[in-house]
């Protein structure tokens, strides 16, 4: 009731209460309202552990991104894990500008969508070196172009399908799907604005460009797996793994490098009058003999010594030692 009652109506009611005339239950019309239980022990948030436990599994992630992107990029890649915090989801969307990279995540088996946001220096970089470039951003942010778009969705695609391994003891069978790419932060209401999610920010360093990529995770999304979000369930869950996967991935890389390789038949000095003053025909001694071993050399280290000779229409060496010293 807006209005406060005087001495006289409060005297009043109490009488017409004690005769009988007055029945509080008459007035009741207020309709039922559906309950839900809250259970004080597990509220609707993140805590510190949950929290803790996100950058654990991320710091996985991370390690699977920075080896994948560099096999596709051609270019170093640094990825590290900054922080993790508990925010609402109006305090994620007004921090976004335009225009941005939005990835919508379909986070199957579980219900609802995590967001990933990715720096739009870094996007303007990744388009550059997918298309040749040197993976440089541009000085003024400007709209995506619908190409530019389909080759962020293709690295955005790779990235997701990492985040598998990293979620295993978490969520089995976890099928993460790019749904769209949204540039505009209007239409970047996916879930309530007072829903909590967790925040996890990782800083991503492509060659000299660096920027940041934000995971938003809803409350909703985790909650049907929230117990086993503590660090105690996730080291008694986590499988001891070998290290080949890592491995193989790194020796993929390494065998699709090229480097120089250079046989010196021997070396020489002249002054700078003769060198002036060469002619065809013209001898220049060098230090070796014709039977002497030449010195191969792997960029700037000397690993093997071998023979000369031809095969087919070209000149070739043959390797007669290998040096082993570091």
């Amino acid at each position: 009731m807006s209005d406060v009652l005087s001495q006289n109506e409060i005297d009043n009611l109490l009488s017409q209460l004690s005769n009988g005339e007055f029945d509080p239950a008459e007035t009741d019309n207020t309709e039922e309202r559906p309950v839900k239980d809250y259970d004080f022990a597990r509220p609707s948030k993140f805590s510190k552990e949950h929290l803790r436990t996100l950058v654990f599994i991320f710091e996985h992630y991370a390690r699977l991104l920075a080896t994948n992107l560099q096999v596709h990029l051609r270019k170093n890649v640094q990825v590290e894990v900054m922080h993790s915090e508990a925010a609402t989801y109006q305090e994620f969307s007004n921090s976004l500008s335009n225009p941005v990279l939005l990835g919508v995540v379909n986070f199957a088996p579980l219900e609802g969508n995590v967001i990933m946001e990715l720096a739009t220096g870094l996007g303007y970089a990744i388009v550059d070196r997918m298309m040749g470039g040197e993976g440089q951003p541009l000085d003024k942010n400007r709209e995506f172009t619908e190409i530019e778009l389909t080759i962020i969705e293709r690295i955005m695609v790779i990235c997701i399908n990492l985040l598998i391994d990293p979620w295993e003891s978490v969520v089995e069978n976890l099928e993460p799907m790019l749904e769209r790419v949204e540039t505009n932060s209007q239409f970047a209401q996916f879930v309530t604005p007072s829903e909590m999610t967790s925040i996890v920010t990782m800083s991503i360093k492509i060659g000299n460009v660096e920027g940041l990529m934000n995971v938003c995770i809803p409350y909703a999304v985790l909650e049907p797996v929230i117990d086993k979000v503590n660090t105690k369930y996730w080291y008694s869950s986590v499988q001891v793994k070998d290290d080949s996967v890592y491995r193989e991935l790194m020796e993929d890389s390494i065998q699709k490098a090229k480097i120089p390789v250079r046989a010196i038949m021997g070396k020489s000095a002249i002054s700078v009058n003769d060198f002036i003053h060469l002619q065809p025909g013209d001898i220049i001694k060098v230090n070796t003999r014709i039977e002497d071993e030449l010195d191969v050399y792997v960029g700037n280290i000397k690993k093997f010594s071998a023979i000369p000779g031809a095969h087919e229409d070209s000149y070739a060496v043959k390797i007669k030692t290998i040096f082993r010293e570091e």
